[in-house]
C-alpha cells in the first residue's frame, strides 16, 4: 500500500512588493504553487499511490476567484482518471475561502465534515480515514479530541490540520498535544498547518510534510509531500520519503567574508556562492554577509550599489534571482577606533540590550506607531515590515545599530 500525504498547497497565494523590485522573477513565482501542485499529481500517479490525502490549506485566504479553484478541480480530475481517491480536510485558510465552500469537486475527492469527525473506509486498499475539517477560520477547538477509536483489522489514518503543541511560531488552531494523537492509537497522523517538515513521532507516526511550495524568504529550503508505504499483511508503516515539489526555492546563503580587504574581494566570495546553487529550479537567495572585514564601513556605505550589482550577477546564471542583501559584519579594526567612538558604540549596544530585554513591549509600541499603521499593504507581511514579528524587531535594532557604527567610523 502507498499513500501520499501532502499539506499546505496554498495555490495561488499571493506574493507582495515583489513589483519594487528590478528583475524579479513575478511570474514564475507567482506560478510556483500550481507548478508544484502538478509535480504531486504526477508523483501520485507515477508511483501508483492508493490515496492522496491532503491536510488543509488548499486555497488561501477570502478571495473571489474562482480561477483558482477550477484550475485545483482539474487536477483533482486527473487523479479521478487514475482512479486515486483524494481525502482532504479543511484549514484555517481554507475555511475563510468561498471557492472552496461554493465548487463542487470531481468524485474522487472526499470532504471531510466540519461539524463533527468522520470516517472513511477502503476495505480493498485496507485503511480508514478519520478527519475533520475547519468550520472557521479561528477555530481554537481540540478536534481530535473527538476523533473515534482505531478501526480492527484496517490502517488507521488520522488526518488533522493542526498547530500541534511546540510550535510557536504558528498560530494554535485546533490544538493538540502528542499525547491526544497517541490516545486513539492510529497507525498514522497525516497533519497540516506547520510549514517545515517534521517527523514528530514514529510510534506511532505522527508527520507534517510541510507545504508544497515556499512562499516567501522564510520558508527556505526543499519543499513537497511524503509518500508512505505500508506492508500489506501486517500494516505497519515501512517508510515515510520525503519527495520534492517545489518549482521554486528560497535559499539564505551566508558568506563569510573575514579577512577582505576591498569590495573586489567580497564580491568574488559572493560569486563563488553562485555558482554552488544547483540549476534544477528557480532559486530565490538571499544574502547575509558576516565575519570582520576592513571593508564593513564601505559595504553600510554602498549597499545600495553592491545589492544592485550582485543582482546584475546573479542574472547571469537563468536560475538565480537575487532577492536582498544584507550586512552583518563587523570592522576588523574595533580595537583602533579610539576611545570616544567605542564608547558611543558601547552605550548604544546597552541600549538595544536594554530594549532587547522586554521584547514584547518593543513590538507593542512599533505597532502603535502612527507610521506603522500608514504603511501600503504592499511593504507589510511576513518579509516586509512586520513590527509584530521580534525576529523582524532585532535585525532592524541590528540595523541601526551597524549603520552607526559604519558612519562613525567613516568619520573618524
Amino acid at each position: 500500500m502507498k499513500i501520499l500525504h501532502a499539506a499546505d498547497l496554498h495555490i495561488d497565494s499571493p506574493l507582495r512588493g515583489l513589483s519594487a523590485y528590478e528583475g524579479a522573477p513575478e511570474e514564475d513565482l507567482r506560478l510556483a504553487t500550481r507548478r508544484a501542485l502538478e509535480k504531486l499529481v504526477q508523483l501520485a500517479i507515477e508511483s501508483h499511490v492508493d490515496a492522496v490525502l491532503l491536510a488543509g490549506d488548499v486555497y488561501d485566504g477570502d478571495w473571489q476567484d474562482y480561477q483558482t479553484g477550477l484550475y485545483f478541480s482539474r487536477q483533482m480530475a486527473h487523479l479521478g482518471r487514475a482512479e486515486i481517491p483524494v481525502y482532504m480536510v479543511s484549514g484555517n485558510h481554507d475555511a475563510q475561502n468561498r471557492t472552496m465552500r461554493s465548487l463542487r469537486l470531481p468524485d474522487n475527492v472526499h470532504v471531510f465534515a466540519t461539524d463533527k469527525p468522520e470516517t472513511v473506509q477502503d476495505e480493498k486498499a485496507g485503511f480508514v480515514v478519520h478527519g475533520q475539517g475547519f468550520a472557521k477560520w479561528d477555530l481554537t477547538e481540540n478536534l481530535a479530541a473527538r476523533y473515534p477509536a482505531r478501526y480492527g483489522g484496517l490502517f488507521n489514518i488520522g488526518l488533522l490540520h493542526t498547530g500541534l503543541e511546540g510550535h510557536a511560531e504558528h498560530k494554535r488552531y485546533a490544538p493538540c498535544s502528542v499525547a491526544d494523537l497517541e490516545a486513539k492509537d492510529y497507525d498514522y497522523w497525516a497533519l497540516g498547518h506547520i510549514h517545515t517538515r517534521q517527523i514528530v513521532s514514529e510510534e506511532p507516526w505522527i508527520v507534517y510534510p510541510g507545504n508544497i511550495q515556499g512562499r516567501h524568504a522564510r520558508e527556505t529550503g526543499p519543499k513537497g509531500c511524503a509518500v508512505i508505504t505500508v506492508d500489506d499483511n501486517d500494516l505497519r508503516v515501512r517508510s515515510v520519503v520525503h519527495h520534492d515539489l517545489d518549482a521554486a526555492r528560497w535559499e539564505h546563503l551566508k558568506v563569510d567574508v573575514t579577512g577582505t580587504n576591498d569590495i573586489d574581494q567580497v564580491f568574488g566570495a559572493v560569486r563563488r556562492r553562485f555558482q554552488g546553487i544547483p540549476e534544477e529550479r528557480l532559486t530565490a537567495v538571499r544574502v547575509t554577509l558576516t565575519g570582520a572585514t576592513s571593508t564593513h564601513a564601505a559595504l553600510w556605505r554602498g549597499h545600495e550599489q553592491m545589492l544592485n550589482q550582485l543582482r546584475a550577477d546573479a542574472g547571469h546564471y537563468p536560475h538565480l534571482w537575487l532577492e536582498k542583501l544584507r550586512i552583518r559584519t563587523t570592522g576588523d579594526d574595533i580595537g583602533d577606533s579610539g576611545a570616544d567612538t567605542a564608547g558611543v558604540l558601547a552605550d548604544i549596544r546597552r541600549v538595544l540590550k536594554a530594549l532587547g530585554a522586554d521584547p514584547d513591549a518593543l513590538t507593542a509600541e512599533l505597532s502603535r506607531h502612527p507610521l506603522t499603521g500608514a504603511l501600503p499593504a504592499q511593504v507589510k507581511g511576513p518579509d516586509g515590515v512586520n513590527p509584530d514579528d521580534q525576529t523582524w524587531v532585532a535585525g532592524l535594532a541590528e540595523d541601526a545599530y551597524q549603520l552607526v557604527e559604519s558612519l562613525l567610523r567613516e568619520a573618524r
